[in-house]
Formats: C-alpha cells, sequence, structure tokens
C-alpha cells in the first residue's frame, strides 16, 4: 500500500477475574511528560538527582500474624526501574467454587508496600499490555518480590509530506509479529489516537494505519525495544478531495447526489450521499459516479499526495 513508515527508538489469564490494563496511554501534551513512565529520550527516564537524595517510604507498622510485601518492576535483567503505568493486583492462592482468584489488594503505585496475612499468595503486575505473574509465599518480617517486565512503548501519528494528520482523522491498530508471518489477525490494541502510547512486550509488530475511511492504509513492521518509546511516522501519500455535482463549473453543489468513487479496474473504494462529501484517497487515479434525479454522471481524475482539492462532475 502506499505510505511509508520511519520509527526511531525512542490476553487476561483466566486465572484472575479482573481485566488487566488496555495498555494505551492518552496523547500526552509534550512528549515524555504524559506519565507513560518514559523520558523525552525515548528511554525510560531515571531518577533525577532529587529523586535519588529522597529517602525511600517508611516500611509500614506490620502487625503480629502479617508481612510487609515490597514490590517492584523493572524493565528486564540489569534494567532500570518502571517509574510509573504499574497495576499490581494480589490475589488469594486458593480459588473459589466458580474457579477464580480472589482478589485481596490492587494498587497503582510504582512500588508499593503492602500488609498482608502471612501465608501463600499469587501476584499479578501489568504494565500495559506487558504482564508477569508469581507465586509468593508470606513470611518473616517483610518479603521484597522484584518482577521484570521486558516492555516498551509505541507512539504513533501520522504525516502527508511535512504536514501532520490531525488526530481526528487517522487512527492505528497494532498487531503482534510480522504482518509477512501467519499469525493470529486479530489486534491487540485498536484505534489508538494519534500521539497515544501503547505499551507492549519486547518484540516485533505491524502497525495498520488507517487515514480517512477509504483507501489510504499503511503497513508496517516495527521493533519494540524494551524500556524504550518508539516514535513511529506514518507517511500517508495521499489527498482530501471534495466531491462536488454541478450544473457548470465553479457552480453551486447538487444536493441529495449519491456518490461513488472506483479504481480504474471498477472496484468501489467509497459510496456516500451529499452535495460535497469529503474523502481521503491514496495517491493514483479514480472515476467519480454521480447519481441525482435519476441521472448518472461521471469523470475520470487523479489524486496526488497532499494536494487537496475539488472534483467537480458535470451534470451533463
Amino acid at each position: 500500500m502506499p505510505g511509508r513508515v520511519l520509527a526511531q527508538a525512542g490476553n487476561s489469564s483466566s486465572l484472575f477475574s479482573a481485566s488487566p490494563s488496555l495498555g494505551a496511554f492518552p496523547p500526552a501534551p509534550a512528549p515524555g511528560r504524559g506519565g507513560d513512565g518514559f523520558g523525552s529520550s525515548g528511554v525510560l527516564a531515571p531518577p533525577t538527582h532529587g529523586q535519588m537524595l529522597m529517602p525511600p517510604p517508611p516500611t509500614p507498622m506490620v502487625p503480629a500474624g502479617q508481612v510487609a510485601l515490597a514490590l517492584s518492576a523493572k524493565f528486564g535483567t540489569e534494567a532500570a526501574p518502571i517509574t510509573g503505568g504499574l497495576t499490581w493486583r494480589v490475589y488469594g492462592a486458593k480459588p473459589q467454587p466458580d474457579g477464580n482468584f480472589p482478589l485481596i489488594r490492587e494498587d497503582k503505585s510504582a512500588a508499593p508496600t503492602l500488609v498482608l496475612p502471612a501465608g501463600p499468595y499469587i501476584v499479578h503486575v501489568g504494565f500495559g499490555l506487558a504482564n508477569a505473574v508469581k507465586p509468593i509465599t508470606l513470611r518473616g518480617a517483610t518479603v521484597r518480590e522484584e518482577f521484570d517486565l521486558p516492555a516498551g512503548g509505541l507512539r504513533m501519528e501520522g504525516k502527508v509530506g511535512d504536514a501532520r494528520i490531525p488526530a481526528a482523522q487517522i487512527s492505528f491498530d497494532v498487531f503482534k509479529g510480522s504482518q509477512f508471518e501467519p499469525s493470529d489477525r486479530r489486534p491487540i490494541a485498536e484505534h489508538i489516537a494519534s500521539g497515544g502510547v501503547v505499551v507492549v512486550p519486547e518484540g516485533t509488530y505491524y502497525i495498520v494505519s488507517n487515514y480517512g475511511d477509504a483507501n489510504s492504509v499503511v503497513r508496517s513492521d516495527i521493533r519494540v525495544q524494551a524500556g524504550k518509546l518508539t516514535d513511529v511516522v506514518v507517511n500517508h501519500r495521499a489527498a482530501i478531495i471534495t466531491l462536488k455535482l454541478v450544473n457548470e463549473k465553479g457552480g453551486e453543489a447538487l444536493a441529495n447526489t449519491a456518490w461513488s468513487v472506483l479504481t480504474p479496474g471498477g472496484d468501489v473504494i467509497k459510496e456516500s450521499i451529499g452535495a460535497f462529501p469529503r474523502v481521503v484517497l491514496a495517491e493514483g487515479e479514480y472515476r467519480a459516479i454521480a447519481r441525482n434525479e435519476g441521472n448518472v454522471f461521471e469523470r475520470e481524475f487523479k489524486v496526488v499526495t497532499g494536494v487537496d482539492g475539488d472534483v467537480e462532475v458535470l451534470a451533463k
């Protein structure tokens, strides 16, 4: 399909009754400042000097018969800590009659310390679409558990030439694996807005970018690295075309017109009804067919990347 992608490094288990995070952070006002756990360089930001000087949070009082569980997560062995966007869930180790494990505690802190009765538990941590599970037995005074979550982020936007596509006109679907390999073709994340961040396990993914609702679609494989935010810029070769049925060139558009946009081979790309519908079309040649009051009119036209404009069909 027309277009290109520039990338810069920058399933809920049946064990659990609660749903995991969807994995999509909303668009941030400025890169790296949206609470997504990543710095402006595209790598998880290390603690600032001021943060490193701050003492760790005090250990809570632990009553007799209970144990403090200190939790933390990293992007992998020898990797940086994850400082935001985590959801911790602690489940009882014994399933209920319905087969679900009871949720005991939930916390969204980066490194919480939970005080729980001594005994066995199952701890689940989610970071976007990445997650990890450990069985843990609490005994003694304090139990410290560190989870490895080799995950990274995708932040996507679209352009036509050097012009950024408005967020309302473009969306992204993310699939696991390569587009060239047989795999489950259900998206793991759908309709992601431009500028949003999707957190996924480290690995290969492919992105489907839809500009408008016609045929401007770009697909590309992307490699996500643990601890890094990969900025993906999808360049669409397309333009916005406004269709008009007129009695004379430059005349007023006729209302109640039914439109079909076809390829030279006769494939229908888009159908709509209106005086002047707007459609995003990939670069190429097309034929517009207008139907009004029982009459049919048509015209061939060409779409050039970045050249938005009107296509007038004469009612003659």
